[in-house]
């Protein structure tokens, strides 16, 4: 089970098998991602352009040197990465590779030796590492983080990883040591192909150059004779903040980097060398040797064809007893030419597209120029944006929540920050399903790459945490529907072709179904109205009223053509099969579109729209509801001439009521009776709920062992299980879990959906899964961003920038019941106590209200923004202010 809390805002804590499969993600959103690992290794090197989980740049590490005396013999060097994690025995955990330690990283340290053990804590966007490794006088803590900021998509996209070490001197006694950070110049290297040492077909002509600006020392690293559009052509600099680093710029094996380490002297000045005050005693021989190292390189010298090289810096230091030292090490990088590298969705185009170089590019590059300006930014606000982030991070640890659901709710972000999602030059964002690993490879996919591409209207139904926590991002993927995507007879296909230039899937098979999905067009509709909701603004709006009509229009003429409120044919879905008949799952959806659609049109004026859209809501409401309930929950109902192969039939289905869920996030009210949809989900985790996994063998994928616990798509309680059922349903998907576990909060099955919750993060611990990568068909699957529900429902949010409206009625028993917020232009923490006192806290942005929602009995007669009264009259728990509020970052407002 998941281990109990630590003290929360230090994070969750990981250690001994737990750390086995950690690999959390650094680096901004479209950037690509290297991950830092539970062990202390860089692994999952995906920066390049090409998702592949599997790439690793050997020769890229942090080593330590400390001792109590000066001198070579004075101290002990060692990797930082753990001995013990290297030593755990293999878990053969089905469809996972995070666990995968490379050989040359296990040569290393069975090489030069590593730490005895490592404590991995987890505050994503930040990994916190402490080395445990008795024989130095001093402790060792690594803190490693990309800036993260909620509703700040610029600066939680930068290309660039941050490390400070913190080093202690625990003895009685003066040490001397130095930290080591080394990475390999793999400009013009395509990810796939292994390196030996310093070789690879992509190598030659590879130069690592000195840059000094200021404090700021970096080695840059690039391969010159490379074409300007070169798929491969890039920059990457290894920099450091610290005075006077020692620089390594090229050599050859880890030996020659150790035996640098080992050799230097950390004792007298050189002869003759003028004592300076501002460096500590022992140190000016040091600076004397990294003097004569920067003279000699200053000039690049590049490699040989089929080779290249290594640098390193070292970041020397002296320490008195309980002295402490921070030493800053910062990767970034710079590759921007990005072009389609993955497989299109259709064979009109594929021949074509595959000769063809696309580019893209990539939108990071449109405001850095090279690794080095990426360098400068950071360092230049590294203390901004650190706070910044920790600001974000400790409000989600702080809250209500316990330990391990805030950690599960930060890690959304990683989802947001994987290879599974880019950026183009133009500033839009695209998203695979997943990239792909060893879920996709059993399928036959190639392994590397993203996987099922792209924007699949269908997966993406589930995401939510990238529409709350960078809302103008999500908009650009609305917009790519619309302006490109949308069919002239106003169907949406399923996926998205790039360069959007070229002719869309329209009259094509798509695959994942074949014909255009319509769970994914109905949920368009939804995130549609959910983007204005968000604060897209009138004229967004007004400009994609149309769009949403002439969808609509085209769902009902063709599934609805006798207009009774009930669709029925072919229903293509994220199954990737056809339902047919009448079915929840399309019709919970169906139900929700039909009331988004009334109050969008309600909102344009479009009376007439609306008051269509309203009959046929009441009239499917009632119909789906009479056809399809059985007691306990809702099933499907075929007619004579349907199919029977690929359908559910008298199965529950687990995600029947997704429309529901979506009902509840966009206040579109219940779809049907409120008692039924309760016992649906009561009926769901009784019958769906498998308990232990052992011996257990589904069709396809098997996404739980041993003694996990999860949720199966389908059950068939009262038997009828077709010959042939639908595809998937004896898999377990995290992203169809964390949607039932928030509607089951939503429905007031608080403990229920918080057992769901924790089951599921319980086969996600560390030691069997990353609990930083949802695995479905691909690694980091969008479909797990579903989870950023769980935390609204708990807290009773809801926001309509549109009315200008926030509520708030948490349902966990604690005082003061704390949560986080993020509402579209601002995002902050509101807190009720026992006593009925609301404080509103907004920590970045800007918010406007009208009114605030409130739990019976709090909140009270008087109102105060930062100690200031306010008039507010209130109405069944709804507080309207007489003036509209306007909140900037910094303020308080107080119920009281």
């Amino acid at each position: 089970m998941i281990e109990a809390d630590v003290q929360k805002l230090a994070g969750r804590a990981y250690r001994g098998e737990a750390v086995r499969a950690i690999a959390m993600p650094l680096g901004g959103i479209g950037t690509g991602q290297v991950s830092l690992c539970g062990d202390g290794g860089l692994r999952q090197w995906q920066i390049f352009n090409q998702s592949n989980h599997l790439a690793f740049v050997p020769d890229s590490f942090f080593a330590l040197r400390a001792g109590s005396a000066p001198g070579p013999s004075g101290g002990i060097t060692r990797i930082l990465q753990s001995e013990t994690a290297l030593a755990l025995p293999f878990l053969d955990t089905p469809l996972i590779n995070d666990d995968i330690v490379p050989a040359q990283q296990r040569a290393l340290i069975e090489r030069f030796g590593g730490v005895t053990e490592t404590v991995f804590t987890s505050r994503y966007p930040f990994a916190h590492i402490d080395y445990r490794f008795d024989a130095w006088p001093v402790s060792v803590q690594l803190d490693a983080f990309s800036p993260f900021v909620p509703l700040d998509s610029a600066d939680s996209s930068l290309p660039a990883a941050h490390f400070r070490f913190t080093v202690r001197n625990t003895s009685l006694a003066t040490v001397w040591g130095a930290l080591g950070a080394t990475l390999k110049n793999v400009v013009g290297w395509d990810t796939i192909s292994p390196i030996e040492g310093n070789a690879n077909p992509g190598f030659g002509g590879n130069v690592n150059v000195i840059d000094r600006e200021g404090n700021r020392t970096s080695i840059v690293m690039e391969q010159p004779g490379l074409a300007w559009n070169d798929p491969y052509r890039g920059q990457l600099a290894l920099s450091t903040s610290q005075p006077d680093p020692i620089v390594l710029p090229a050599w050859n094996s880890p030996s020659d980097f150790i035996g640098a380490m080992e050799r230097f002297d950390f004792g007298a000045d050189p002869p003759g060398a003028a004592p300076d005050p501002m460096i500590p005693v022992g140190v000016h021989r040091m600076r004397a040797r990294a003097s004569m190292e920067l003279a000699r390189s200053q000039q690049p010298h590049p490699s040989p064809p089929g080779h290249t090289a290594n640098g390193g810096l070292l970041l020397p230091f002296v320490l008195e007893p309980g002295e402490a030292r921070e030493l800053d090490v910062l990767l970034s990088w710079s590759f921007p030419n990005f072009y389609v590298n993955y497989d299109q969705p259709t064979p009109n185009f594929r021949e074509e597209l595959t000769r063809s170089r696309l580019w893209l590019g990539n939108a990071y590059s449109t405001r850095y120029a090279n690794a080095i300006a990426t360098a400068r930014d950071v360092f230049d606000r590294l203390d901004d944006l650190r706070q910044r982030s920790q600001t974000w991070t400790d409000a989600v640890l702080s809250s209500s929540l316990p330990t391990w659901l805030a950690d599960f709710l930060l890690s959304q972000g990683a989802l947001i920050r994987s290879p599974t999602i880019f950026q183009t030059a133009d500033g839009k964002l695209y998203g695979f399903e997943g990239t792909q690993g060893a879920s996709t490879s059993m399928l036959g996919w190639k392994g590397f790459g993203g996987s099922c591409p792209l924007n699949c209207t269908h997966v993406w139904e589930y995401e939510q945490a990238l529409s709350r926590l960078f809302p103008d991002l999500e908009r650009t993927m609305r917009e790519t529907d619309f302006d490109y995507v949308q069919a002239p007879e106003g169907y949406i296909p399923h996926r998205t072709l790039l360069p959007l230039f070229v002719k869309q899937l329209w009259g094509c098979p798509i695959g994942g179904p074949t014909n255009p999905a319509l769970d994914g067009m109905l949920s368009t509709v939804l995130k549609t109205w959910r983007e204005i909701r968000q604060g897209a603004g009138p004229d967004w709006a007004a400009r994609y009223w149309p769009n949403v009509r002439h969808l609509m229009r085209y769902i009902s003429a063709t599934w609805d053509p006798d207009g009774d409120g009930v669709l029925a044919g072919e229903q293509p879905n994220t199954y990737d099969i056809e339902f047919y008949g009448t079915n929840m799952l399309i019709g919970s959806l169906w139900l929700a579109a039909l009331r988004a659609s009334e109050a969008y049109a309600t909102q344009q004026g479009d009376e007439t729209f609306a008051q269509e859209m309203r009959a046929l809501f009441e009239r499917g409401s009632e119909a789906y509801d009479r056809l399809l309930w059985n007691g306990e929950y809702y099933i499907q109902t075929l007619g004579p001439d349907d199919p029977r192969e690929q359908q559910y039939l008298t199965g529950c289905l687990a995600d029947q009521l997704i429309g529901q869920w979506w009902a509840h996030q966009l206040d579109l009210g219940y779809l049907l009776p409120r008692d039924r949809v309760k016992k649906t989900l009561e009926s769901i985790l009784a019958y769906n709920l498998r308990e232990g996994f052992e011996g257990y063998d589904p069709e396809e994928r098997a996404f739980a062992n041993g003694d996990d616990v999860g949720l199966l798509i389908i059950a068939w309680p009262a038997g009828g299980r077709p010959d042939r059922p639908t595809r998937y349903h004896d898999e377990v998907w995290t992203g169809i879990e964390y949607q039932v576990a928030a509607h089951c909060i939503y429905e007031g099955l608080v403990d229920e959906g918080l057992r769901l919750m924790e089951a599921v993060r319980a086969r996600y611990d560390g030691a069997k899964r990353n609990p930083f990568n949802d695995i479905e068909c691909g690694d980091h699957y969008a479909r797990a961003m579903s989870g950023w529900t769980v935390l609204e429902a708990l807290a009773g949010y809801r926001y309509d920038a549109t009315a200008l409206a926030l509520a708030f009625d948490p349902v966990l028993s604690t005082s003061p019941a704390r949560f986080p917020f993020v509402a579209g232009t601002g995002w902050g923490t509101a807190s009720i106590d026992a006593s009925g006192v609301c404080e509103l806290r907004l920590m970045e942005g800007s918010l406007t209200l009208a009114q605030l929602g409130l739990p019976s009995g709090a909140g009270g007669k008087t109102a105060s923004k930062n100690g200031s009264p306010l008039e507010a009259s209130e109405h069944n728990g709804v507080y309207c202010f007489d003036r509209t509020l306007e909140m900037v970052a910094g303020d308080v407002l107080t119920l009281h």
